[in-house]
């Protein structure tokens, strides 16, 4: 945002009014892109009859603009622009090839005639011929064309170059199937845009081809090019090449419009919608702009020339140093941006021409400096979106989380136009696709069949709610299972009701039992009953999360039993063989002993009305991605602690946070664990030493013994 404030500027009325007339004629309320339509047309217009800037610091500048206009199908983009050139742009095109271009291109060519006589020193009149042949030899001026070779445009140049008026205008329609083969045509434009300008090609001089003297002038141009985003940006070869356009200059001189869809009203009538299309006041604004365009074709108007006063300059200044400030605060990796941001100054210096040309005004307001600066930062917010679009990795994580069934490389290969063919392009791909998902909740999954084929399965993941928790129960244990959803904060009421059992999953025909399990859960049940764990050390080892801890009727106070049970942070749907998979990891996560017997998805728990139960909300839930079977992050979850394998769940649990936290406060929480457990100093003096060995750069003997066991001892001698 520029420190210029545009927002009580208004659009030109020259661009207000002929978006509002194509908005209604289209039934399609995004005016933003009309006004992108109207904005090009504009510019043909004037560039065509030569419309220039006179500048103090920059000198003359050529009026013209570079469109690029998305929207999808069935949004009028077509209709607009059939509606502007046959209606509105009609007049003038005809004036100007019919009446003004014939007239000025006689006087130009008898400008050319003279000068090069004098030069010379030849008949002015034999020299006047020679041109004229050559003027005619480049055929019929084409006003607006959609295709061309570098070749082409360079002769069409040069008639207008002899005839000393007219612009180049490329209007080419569904970009996306059409851009590959528009390449010499828009590394042309790359050159024209700025001045008018391009390079002579050198061809050998014969017979046939003879070189012709250069004209040495400008030649405005302008583009459109417009068409859907979903096939210029498909993710594939066409993108790559629009990139690389935009990365070679174009991000520079586009404008830019991405359109929204259309959304109709279903309540409009027959006779609502006839009226809008009819309505007397919008072909009145048709009708206005058509006889004013068309009056500008006008030998009078050539060459038009709009002086910038001092206040006016100064603002444009301002405007370009801002949005200079603006590019340096971008990322260094943000190069188009950086590009399109610095570049705005001279979109807007073009612009406000067009709108001092339209107007007859031979010095530019502020009032059209700042119209054009508005349509500008419209166009760059545009380009930000253009940018942020989906790239095809996000595409695929999409596409498998949406599929719901298994894919093969062949299936995404038929059914996505970016999937790349090569086993290196599609692995990155895919590779992309799950670090991506990962972090927007969409977990894709990898497996390989008895065939040796790879399969792609994938879903969107559902955050849990603590309001939500899904679990079903009964006074029976396999009969009438009613399956429910209840806060977790109120789940103590299960566990400590009389004769109740409950599951963390639902079933079908409320009968418990595995083949009749629905996937879905999400809390993790876990019973400690080795009788050796204290309930005291896993509430403080677990203190970060939240969790609902209540005795089972076997607990003793010298042997406590519990049973432990931990919201996940994402609803998860495993099968039979993956839920099994998933919950033996969670029990070699955590940091001490658990039940592994029971790990079906059928598994049930029973109330225990005569226990005690403790609570700890407001902790994290949970982050069970990592022990989810067949993901990617699970096997970089499996490497990390394969090299592990050889301690305990205790050890296992703190060695995992060696690598990022204090490691002596680490090591003084181990041993403090061990000590809730019930171990004697000795004991505990014994695990920590064998402990720190196994750590990569452990403490020293002398820090291990004046920290670590001596806050240790100084506990247990304060020990009631």
């Amino acid at each position: 945002m520029t420190s210029i404030d545009l927002s009580n500027v208004k659009h030109h009325p020259v661009i207000a009014e002929i978006s509002q007339a194509l908005s209604e004629r289209t039934r399609n309320p995004d005016l933003p892109f009309f006004r992108t339509i109207a904005v090009y047309f504009t510019s043909v217009i004037a560039s065509t009859m030569r419309a220039t800037l006179l500048t103090k610091d920059r000198g003359e500048i050529p009026v013209n603009a570079y469109v690029l206009a998305l929207n999808s199908t069935g949004t009028g983009k077509g209709y607009a622009v059939g509606i502007t050139e046959n209606e509105i742009l009609m007049g003038f095109r005809m004036n100007f090839t019919e009446n003004t271009l014939p007239v000025l291109a006689e006087i130009n060519l008898r400008k050319l005639a003279n000068k090069r006589a004098a030069q010379n020193n030849t008949n002015e009149e034999d020299v006047y011929l020679g041109l004229n042949k050559e003027y005619q030899n480049y055929g019929a001026y084409p006003f607006v064309f959609d295709k061309a070779s570098d070749v082409a445009i360079k002769d069409v140049r040069n008639k207008l170059l002899m005839a000393g008026t007219g612009s180049l205008n490329l209007q080419i329609d569904e970009i996306g199937s059409h851009l590959l083969g528009a390449t010499d045509a828009l590394n042309a434009y790359l050159e024209l845009y700025d001045q008018g300008m391009i390079h002579a090609k050198i061809t050998k001089n014969t017979n046939e081809n003879k070189r012709t003297t250069e004209i040495i002038g400008k030649t405005p141009a302008n583009g459109l090019f417009f068409g859907t985003p979903s096939k210029l940006l498909n993710g594939a070869k066409i993108e790559q090449e629009f990139y690389d356009f935009l990365e070679t200059g174009f991000a520079r001189r586009l404008l830019f419009s991405v359109g929204v869809p259309v959304q109709t009203s279903e309540k409009e009538s027959a006779a609502d919608v006839y009226a809008r299309l009819s309505d007397p006041k919008t072909k009145s604004i048709v009708n206005k702009w058509a006889t004013h365009f068309t009056s500008l074709a006008d030998i009078a108007k050539q060459d038009w020339a709009v002086e910038v006063p001092d206040d006016v300059g100064i603002e444009l200044m301002a405007y370009r140093l801002d949005c200079e400030k603006l590019a340096k605060a971008m990322p260094e990796h943000a190069t188009l941006q950086k590009a399109e941001m610095i570049h705005r100054y001279t979109k807007v210096t073009k612009l406000a021409g067009v709108y001092a040309f339209v107007d007859e005004d031979s010095t530019l307001s502020m009032f059209q400096l700042h119209s054009a600066m508005k349509f500008v930062e419209e166009s760059g917010e545009a380009f930000q979106a253009l940018l942020s679009r989906e790239k095809a990795y996000m595409k695929l994580a999409r596409y498998i989380a949406g599929i719901k069934t298994e894919v093969t490389h062949a299936d995404l290969l038929d059914a996505l136009p970016f999937y790349k063919s090569t086993t290196a392009q599609r692995n990155e791909l895919m590779t992309l696709a799950i670090a991506w998902g990962s972090k927007h909740h969409i977990m894709i999954k990898r497996t390989i069949n008895e065939f040796g084929i790879e399969l792609f399965s994938g879903e969107t993941l559902q955050e849990t709610s603590l309001g939500a928790m899904r679990l079903s129960y009964s006074t029976h244990f396999a009969e009438n299972w009613s399956g429910e959803t209840v806060p977790f904060s109120k789940l103590s009421i299960l566990t400590q009701a009389q004769g109740h059992h409950w599951s963390n999953h639902h079933f079908h025909y409320e009968h418990r039992k595995e083949e009749n399990a629905i996937p879905g859960f999400n809390m993790v049940v876990i019973d400690v009953d080795d009788g050796k764990t204290s309930i005291k050390a896993v509430q403080e080892l677990l203190k970060d999360y939240t969790w609902l801890l209540h005795t089972t009727k076997r607990s003793t106070e010298k042997a406590p039993r519990f049973r432990l049970i931990l919201p996940t942070n994402y609803h998860l749907k495993l099968d039979s063989d993956d839920y099994k998979a998933f919950m033996e990891q969670v029990a070699e996560w955590l940091p001490f002993t658990t039940d592994r017997e029971a790990q079906q998805r059928s598994r049930k728990w029973l109330s225990n009305d005569k226990g005690i139960f403790i609570e700890n909300l407001g902790g994290k839930l949970l982050d069970v991605l990592q022990f989810v079977p067949k993901t990617t992050k699970n096997e970089n979850y499996r490497k990390e602690i394969m090299s592990l394998e050889s301690l305990g769940n205790l050890e296992r649990w703190f060695a995992q946070r060696f690598v990022s936290g204090n490691r002596n406060n680490n090591m003084i929480k181990f041993a403090l664990a061990l000590m809730d457990s019930g171990l004697s100093y000795g004991e505990i003096e014994n695990r920590v030493v064998e402990f720190n060995k196994t750590i990569p750069n452990g403490l020293s003997k002398d820090e291990l013994q004046s920290t670590v066991l001596k806050t240790v001892a100084s506990r247990i001698s304060n020990m009631p």
